[in-house]
């Protein structure tokens, strides 16, 4: 009972967090869940709800078709990254990844914070889009948190925010799909967690519309600063767990 009151507050704080900020459900989530199951089993039960909430939000304003176009190369590259990342999950402890990822989270919001703000230039996206999709999909697969160097790599674009949203939301799609694919060729979700997904995906979908009305009420500039934050507690509380 309580593995399912926690399951069930793990898809609330997530689902709202996703519609607020348009990512950051597996982030919350799956640490939560993971306190009262495994944590491959918390990832795995993760994946379908995570899908369900950005197939959504891809389509929500639309623009979804040069979303697509645009992130064709990083999508694939995160592909292969998602299925070498799922292997190493399987075979390998991710406190290591972890810590590294949630010290970088830290410098770019410390970054952020002082008039040397990471961006990246236009031109540039072209050549960065094969190795940050590779390395997004390696840290998603073995963490369960691929959008953290996507959200920091589509901030520092510039994106507005519906793009940004948008973009998150495709990207998240795919990576989840081929994470998806390879959790069930490696034996890791089974036809046993269908219930228990199903349970957290109609919980993070209430929460995940509620969300959505409070985004819709942030302008740009407020939007910006409330990704930053939640970038710096996110940065601070994946080193914390990293180290425990």
């Amino acid at each position: 009972m309580t593995a399912v009151l926690v399951g069930a507050l793990a898809a609330l704080i997530g689902g709202f967090i996703k519609g607020t900020l348009g990512f950051g459900f597996p982030t919350i989530s799956t640490p939560l869940l993971a306190t009262f199951v495994d944590p491959k089993t918390a990832v795995a039960v993760l994946v379908p709800p995570n899908i369900v909430l950005d197939g959504i939000q891809a389509r929500r304003g639309g623009g979804l078709g040069a979303t697509v176009r645009r992130l064709a190369v990083l999508m694939a590259f995160g592909a292969v990254g998602t299925v070498i990342g799922t292997r190493l999950l399987i075979t390998l402890p991710p406190h290591v990844v972890t810590r590294i990822l949630g010290g970088f989270v830290l410098l770019f919001v410390t970054l952020n914070a002082t008039k040397w703000q990471p961006r990246v230039p236009p031109r540039w996206e072209p050549w960065l889009a094969s190795p940050v999709g590779l390395a997004a999909g390696v840290i998603g697969g073995i963490t369960n948190v691929a959008g953290t160097p996507l959200v920091m790599y589509y901030y520092a674009l510039g994106m507005p925010r519906p793009d940004f949203v948008r973009a998150v939301s495709v990207s998240f799609i795919l990576y989840k799909l081929v994470q998806l694919a390879a959790l069930v060729w490696y034996g890791a979700f089974t036809s046993s967690l269908v219930p228990a997904t199903a349970g957290v995906t109609a919980v993070a979908l209430a929460a995940f519309f509620v969300g959505m009305k409070v985004q819709d009420r942030l302008d740009q500039p407020t939007f910006n600063r409330v990704v930053l934050v939640y970038l710096a507690a996110l940065g601070l509380w994946l080193t914390l767990r990293s180290l425990a």
